[in-house]
């Protein structure tokens, strides 16, 4: 990670303890229209490294369909959990 000056340093601390009422928002247009918006679209969930044991023949099946096996492993794993969710 590179170093910032003292100065750039100052100036995030001097932002950081700026209090909201002295932020000016003038420029920025206000959204009211929300119709088209996508809730979690930016959120990634934490990952936590497991030791899992799978049936070798369905691994084998998961990465003889492309690298990135184990992301799909886990989405289908979370569409499972989601559909189980709802019908409780």
């Amino acid at each position: 990670m590179n170093k910032i000056s003292k100065q750039l340093h100052d100036e995030i601390n001097n932002l950081k303890n700026l209090p909201d009422s002295d932020i000016d928002t003038s420029d920025i247009p206000g959204t009211t229209d929300w119709s088209n918006a996508e809730i979690g679209k930016f959120y990634r969930p934490r990952k936590k490294q497991v030791t899992l044991r799978l049936d070798a023949d369905m691994l084998e099946w998961f990465r003889k369909h492309g690298n990135k096996y184990q992301t799909r492993i886990n989405q289908i794993l979370r569409h499972y959990m989601d559909e189980h969710q709802k019908a409780s």
